[in-house]
């Protein structure tokens, strides 16, 4: 029986639209039902667009569809306590877009009511499913590298540079919840845990350089309240070392390049163009070790992507990667996609590193059993 989806924030040309729409068509385990927007308008050109006859522009009714078992929850963070909650109190499972809430106490408040309600949840880290980085974590498990001394990954959030326009001006204010640390660092560092485990310490430097922003296509400027320049420093339960740093804007040179160096060999993701936020990028894995005198190009193998399209772009590889899964843990009883649960200590993660900017180095408390 296919799992019946319905997404609320599905506009034409949106994010949900060039991610989860494209990865739930190509598997065979859902089926998409309902979508709705804010808006009548926009609700009816998506419901063309994606072929659909349940099209909303009141998420109650997509949450109280009886075909849809799955709520995607796909808008911007300050929204996402109200619909989950409504989701979660009609029984149904939810997949929630990064960050789960505004902060540790509404993550806090949503865990709780998942694990009360007795249903399954999914939170969008999508970037520890990529392809290429569960092949990196495999090939460093191998020992391709030997001991990881350290690993450094630089980042542009493509977002948060002096200029913006009206649709993006909200990931400027903190209030909102979306910032260059929550979003595009947390999502890269999430896929550094994947492959090289979790930091026992933290140090961390959150700048805010600018005070303020253009908002280009109305002429007028916004303040910045949220930091534009993000560095984290670590080191793993392994022994290894973490530098990672995150710009926001993008720059002119490379936008996203992540080393592993090791005793006996390095690996290296890279990837094109300005956007550096690893979750929705088409990463180039290169590697060397040994008498190696230069890296060279480490392809994936078809069986990274099944059942995944492999020709499934990147802002849908990983989403899709995370819903095949889904729909095994569901038929097999498995727990391999992290919920609402993981979505808490991701949480915490970001205050302990918002902890250690003002205060300086934090150890990171261990997980709860």
């Amino acid at each position: 029986m296919k799992i019946g989806v319905g997404i609320i924030g599905a506009s034409v040309g949106g994010w949900a639209a060039i991610s989860h729409v494209p990865a739930l068509k190509a598997l065979p385990d859902y089926e998409l039902r309902a979508i709705s927007t804010s808006r009548r308008e926009s609700a009816g050109r998506a419901a063309k667009e994606f072929d659909l006859s349940a099209a909303f522009d009141d998420p109650a009714d997509l949450i109280a569809h009886p075909g849809v078992d799955l709520v995607v929850v796909s808008v911007k963070v300050p929204h996402h306590h109200a619909l989950i909650s409504a989701a979660l109190a009609a029984g149904k499972m939810v997949y929630s877009e990064w960050p789960l809430g505004v902060g540790t106490d509404e993550a806090a408040d949503l865990a709780a009511r998942a694990e009360a309600a007795g249903v399954r949840t999914v939170i969008g880290l999508q970037g520890g499913f990529l392809p290429a980085i569960r092949h990196t974590r495999d090939l460093v498990a191998d020992g391709y590298v030997g001991k990881v001394l350290g690993t450094t990954l630089v980042g542009s959030g493509l977002s948060w540079s002096p200029v913006t326009d009206r649709a993006h001006a909200y990931l400027y204010d903190a209030a909102a919840g979306a910032s260059l640390l929550t979003a595009s660092a947390l999502h890269a560092l999430e896929a550094v845990n994947v492959v090289l485990g979790e930091l026992t310490d933290i140090s961390a430097n959150l700048v805010t350089s600018l005070t303020q922003a253009q908002v280009i296509d109305e002429g007028s400027t916004i303040p910045v309240t949220v930091a534009d320049q993000v560095s984290v420093t670590g080191t793993f339960g392994s022994g290894a070392a973490l530098s990672l740093f995150y710009r926001g804007g993008f720059s002119r040179g490379d936008n996203f390049r992540w080393e592993i160096n090791g005793t006996d060999g390095d690996l290296v993701l890279t990837a094109p163009g300005i956007n550096g936020n690893l979750q929705a990028l088409d990463l180039r894995l290169q590697g060397g070790r040994g008498d190696d005198q230069a890296l060279a190009d480490i392809a994936l193998p078809d069986s990274r992507f099944h059942p995944v399209p492999r020709h499934l772009p990147a802002t849908a590889q990983g989403v899709a990667q995370v819903y095949a899964r889904f729909g095994r843990d569901l038929r097999e009883g498995t727990h391999t996609v992290p919920g609402f649960g993981h979505a808490l200590r991701r949480h915490r993660l970001i205050d302990t590193i918002e902890r250690a900017s003002r205060t300086g180095a934090t150890q990171i408390p261990a997980p709860a059993a």
